[in-house]
C-alpha cells in the first residue's frame, strides 16, 4: 500500500464563471495551484466559502495537514477599517470572513500556513495588519502587474532575509518571482515580521511568523513557476504534521497538538522585525467590531519548527 499523501486545504475564489452552455457562481481555483501541490506530492482539498467555517473553522482543519491561501479578488477594506480606494474592486466579503476565521484557527493550531499573493495579504489582515490598497499610487509605476491576466513578462527579483523561511522555502535570498498584484501589505499585523522585500522599490514580498513551526506569506506566484520550491516547502511541514498528529485524537476526531517537539532554530538566529513606515490611520466604513489583533500563539511558540 502507497504512502498516504498529506492533505493540503485550499481556499477557492467565489467568482462567476462560464463553462459549456453554463454561467453561474463557481468556486474557482486555478489549475496551477492544483498541479504545484500534486508535484510536490500532497492531496489538494479545496475549500469553498462557507458560513459555517466561520464559526467552526475545525470542521476543515481537523481534515487537513497543511493550509494555502490563495490569490484572487481584493479584500473588503472594511475587514481593515479601511474606505475603498478608487482601484479597489471585485471584493467578496463571504470569502473574506470565512479565510480570515480559518487563517486565524489554522495558526492556532500551529498548521502549516502558505499565503500566496492575495493570501499574503489575508495573513496579514487576520492578525491584524492593513493592506496598501493601490501600490502605483506609492511607488509611480505598475510592474508589480505588467501583463493583467498574465504572468508573461511579470518576472522580478526579491530579496529574502538570510536565514529566513522565505529564504529557506525558495531556496536562495535573490529569488526571482512571477508577481501579479496591485495591493500589499501596510501596517504589519502583530508578530508577523517581513522578511522579503521587491528589489524594484522595497515593497514587502514576504511576511512570516516566527513563533511557528510554518506560516509564511509571498507576494508573488510560486504556483505558476515549476522550479519553485515553495510549494514544496509547505507539503513537507504538512507530511510533519500529519505524522505528528496522526496517533492522537478526542471526542470528535479533533486532531491534538503535540507539544514536545523541539524548535530547531534557536532564537538568536531568527531574523530581525521589518516593517514599512507607519502609515496614516485607516477611516473605517461604518462602526464595527474591532478586527482582533491577537491570536493565541502559544502553541506555536511550545512547538515551533522554521
Amino acid at each position: 500500500m502507497s504512502e498516504q499523501r498529506p492533505a493540503i486545504g485550499i481556499c477557492t475564489a467565489l467568482e462567476s464563471a462560464r463553462w459549456g452552455m453554463w454561467e453561474q457562481q463557481a468556486a474557482l481555483l486555478g489549475f496551477d495551484y492544483i498541479s504545484a501541490i500534486q508535484r510536490a506530492g500532497a492531496l489538494a482539498i479545496m475549500i469553498p466559502p462557507d458560513p459555517e467555517l466561520v464559526e467552526n473553522p475545525d470542521e476543515i482543519l481537523d481534515r487537513i495537514d497543511g493550509l494555502i491561501l490563495a490569490g484572487g479578488a481584493d479584500i473588503d477594506p472594511s475587514a481593515y477599517g479601511a474606505e475603498p480606494h478608487p482601484a479597489t474592486n471585485g471584493a467578496v466579503p463571504e470569502r473574506d470572513e470565512a479565510e480570515i476565521a480559518i487563517a486565524r484557527r489554522a495558526i492556532e493550531r500551529d498548521l502549516p500556513v502558505l499565503g500566496i499573493c492575495r493570501g499574503m495579504q489575508l495573513i496579514n489582515v487576520a492578525l491584524g495588519g492593513t493592506l496598501r490598497q493601490h501600490i502605483p499610487d506609492d511607488v509611480g509605476h505598475h510592474e508589480h502587474r505588467r501583463n493583467p491576466g498574465s504572468f508573461e513578462n511579470s518576472d522580478h527579483d526579491v530579496r529574502l532575509h538570510p536565514g529566513s523561511l522565505a529564504a529557506r522555502a525558495a531556496g536562495e535570498e535573490v529569488h526571482a518571482t512571477k508577481s501579479h498584484h496591485h495591493q500589499g501589505v501596510d501596517e504589519i499585523g502583530a508578530e508577523l515580521i517581513v522578511t522579503g522585500v521587491s528589489m524594484l522599490d522595497d515593497v514587502p514580498e514576504a511576511i512570516e511568523l516566527p513563533a511557528c513551526r510554518f506560516v509564511l506569506g509571498v507576494q508573488w506566484h510560486p504556483e505558476a513557476d515549476e522550479k519553485s520550491r515553495v510549494v514544496g516547502a509547505l507539503v513537507e511541514q504538512a507530511r510533519e504534521y500529519g505524522d505528528d498528529h496522526s496517533s492522537t485524537m478526542c471526542s470528535g476526531h479533533h486532531r491534538q497538538p503535540s507539544a514536545t517537539s523541539p524548535p530547531s532554530v534557536s532564537a538568536e538566529d531568527r531574523p530581525s522585525p521589518k516593517s514599512p513606515a507607519t502609515p496614516s490611520a485607516p477611516r473605517p466604513l461604518t462602526p464595527r467590531p474591532p478586527v482582533r489583533p491577537l491570536i493565541d500563539a502559544s502553541p506555536c511558540r511550545t512547538r515551533r519548527r522554521v
